[in-house]
């Protein structure tokens, strides 16, 4: 992670502002930050030092289970926050967030604001309102892998994880997160290459025909 500086720092803070989700001037807090891909925004249990609020980039959320298996639960694109759970509810991070692509947050620490944050009625409505809008996301989600073809639900799955149109997650973790088998996800993958949407690569695949993903993710 690197902070930024000015005049970076007012550059992105004048890009993405933020003054109006708060009551109190939030500015003088905010650290801008960048993430290179790969890189843990949070770690399973850590404590969090910041509330951040993503405004560039993509991330995905997971959890390692007491058996060594890893379930990816989802994608985060901004704008969003993260580590809003656990400022409520005062303990460590039970999840790691690990960066997809190179990503910048807005940081608020935590030790500073926390006080201001939690007695702000502004920010507590805007949060309900995060809180409320990303629930109904994760229930769609679940609703849509009992309704739509894996191959409608891949096409969505390639473009929002995808980095510069190269797509590398784990065969085994994208079975679990849309509920197929292996062999059925390999099929769909076989089935895209064959009509030239995605190119197998070495490390992953390829997008060569987004305009055809976007037709099968809608």
């Amino acid at each position: 992670m690197q902070f930024l500086v000015e005049p970076l720092r007012n550059y992105y803070l004048n890009k993405y502002p933020i003054e109006s989700l708060f009551s109190f001037p939030i500015t003088p807090f905010i650290q801008v930050c960048q993430f290179e891909r790969g890189e843990f925004i949070f770690k399973e249990g850590s404590y969090p030092e910041y509330l951040y609020y993503l405004v560039e980039g993509k991330a995905k959320l997971y959890v390692t289970h007491e058996n060594g298996k890893i379930s990816l639960i989802n994608f985060l694109q901004a704008p969003t926050f993260m580590g809003e759970i656990e400022l409520l509810n005062e303990e460590r991070i039970s999840k790691a967030i690990q960066t997809v692509t190179k990503v910048t947050c807005l940081a608020i620490p935590i030790h500073a604001c926390k006080d201001k944050l939690l007695t702000d009625a502004t920010f507590l409505k805007h949060l309900c309102i995060f809180l409320s809008q990303k629930a109904t996301t994760i229930s769609a989600k679940y609703t849509e892998n009992q309704v739509y073809p894996l191959v409608n639900r891949l096409a969505a799955f390639i473009l929002v994880s995808a980095d510069h149109d190269f797509y590398k997650e784990k065969h085994t973790e994208v079975c679990e997160y849309l509920g197929v088998s292996y062999r059925h996800l390999l099929h769909v993958f076989a089935k895209l290459s064959e009509e030239g949407v995605i190119k197998k690569h070495s490390r992953g695949y390829l997008i060569q025909d987004r305009i055809r993903l976007q037709q099968l993710a809608k």
